[in-house]
């Protein structure tokens, strides 16, 4: 299994999108699971790198 590798800019505007989409879903996690698929990632991986505010 291949490690995907994002630049920095688009791992900060993944979790920038996420902090500002969190108002319109229920959950932290209704809105990691709506968002990754548009950007191209696992909801994991948007998960374990909202944590760190990178992935």
């Amino acid at each position: 299994m291949t490690k995907l590798k994002y630049t920095p800019e688009i791992r900060e505007r993944a979790v920038q999108l996420l902090i500002e989409s969190e108002k319109d879903y229920p959950s932290t996690w209704a809105a990691i699971t709506a968002i990754a698929p548009k950007i191209g990632c696992t909801p994991e991986t948007l998960m374990c790198g909202s944590k760190n505010r990178r992935f």
